[in-house]
């Protein structure tokens, strides 16, 4: 009989929206006793994940599964980058990121048989001045709101989007010089932000076209925007063509260096920290060992045709209704030099 080899699960208890009081019940349901034997333990304070995962880790654990969102993830994962443990998911948090990038199922049952099937891949994670990621990482108005997020004191899309509606009328964007193997630039963005994988969470994506098994992040340049703008760009992030938006330009990059005016807000899987002007952001290949959905139909993380089809009409319309405010514009200053001179 093969030996069963050893899970440690970690539970965060109050991330995200998602009641966990059951979830105990359901592992010890649904886990295959045959293959498993298993632990879980409950975080009490910020970072505690990072510690129990290290602890399991040296312990020769052969799997430790985040009970929670992205940022138990994170926790859970940076403990476990560089080593023969492997991260299992269990996604019950408010955006969920990283899981859906993978196409894990947001059933808890269905999350724990992907874990019976105990498919590990190699996968590539991100650090960002220094620290770990495995979705995204960013700055400026994605950072900033990530930090008015962490403030709200309550979880969900809802909140997130309340922030981004308040605060996106008032942001200021940022100069930054950008620097990476191929490509320099210096300009004003509303946002910079690198995706190891290819959502923020709650199905919006910021980079369609991210891998985390290609050695690359996919970075993302949003240039500044008015509101007319915020809805289209909205369609853009949950049609998944983004990429196609004429405010955005991205490539793939193995390194990049950004240097910004002043210190600030940075973000990597929705944490915020402060930190200094100029940051490094690289990749680092194959690093982690993380339980992936032998089910998943990688297909559907593609845009379809119908979405490519509503992309190219709201492009089509964003560059008809700027010819117009342009021509209105016009328009209007000839009206107020008429009145002025029928003033006089």
């Amino acid at each position: 009989m093969a030996t069963k080899k050893n899970i440690v699960f970690i539970m965060n208890p109050i991330s995200g929206t998602v009641k966990k009081a059951g979830i105990p019940r359901l592992v010890e349901k649904y886990l295959d006793k045959d293959k498993f034997s298993y632990t879980i333990q409950c975080t009490q304070y910020a970072g505690h994940a990072t510690e129990i995962a290290e602890k399991a880790k040296d312990e020769h654990a052969d799997i430790v599964v985040a009970i929670g969102g992205d940022g138990t993830i994170n926790e859970v994962g940076r403990a476990l980058i560089q080593s023969d443990t492997a991260m299992g998911i269990i996604p019950c948090g408010s955006g969920n990121g990283l899981a859906r990038h993978l196409m894990l199922p947001m059933d808890m049952k269905k999350a724990i048989k992907v874990i019976n099937e105990g498919e590990i891949h190699k996968l590539d994670y991100g650090l960002i001045d220094g620290h770990p990621f495995f979705c995204t990482c960013g700055m400026g108005f994605d950072a900033y709101i990530s930090m008015k997020f962490a403030q709200a004191g309550k979880r969900g899309p809802v909140t997130y989007l309340e922030n981004i509606l308040k605060e996106g009328v008032k942001y200021e964007p940022e100069k930054y010089c950008v620097k990476s193997e191929e490509y320099n630039t210096e300009q004003l963005a509303f946002l910079i932000s690198c995706a190891n994988a290819s959502q923020y969470g709650n199905n919006a994506y910021i980079a369609p076209q991210a891998s985390m098994s290609d050695g690359l992040l996919d970075v993302i340049i949003m240039d500044p925007f008015d509101m007319l703008d915020a809805p289209q760009i909205s369609i853009d992030m949950f049609n998944k063509t983004l990429n196609k938006n004429t405010k955005i330009k991205t490539f793939k990059s193995k390194h990049l260096d950004i240097q910004r005016e002043k210190p600030g807000y940075i973000h990597y899987d929705g944490d915020p920290i402060m930190a200094p002007a100029n940051i490094t952001i690289h990749v680092v290949s194959k690093g982690i060992n993380i339980i992936v959905n032998p089910f998943a139909d990688k297909t559907k993380r593609q845009p379809n045709v119908v979405q490519n089809a509503f992309c190219e009409i709201f492009n089509d319309l964003s560059a008809v209704r700027t010819d117009i405010s342009k021509q209105t514009r016009h328009i209007q200053s000839i009206n107020n030099y008429l009145l002025k001179k029928l003033n006089k």
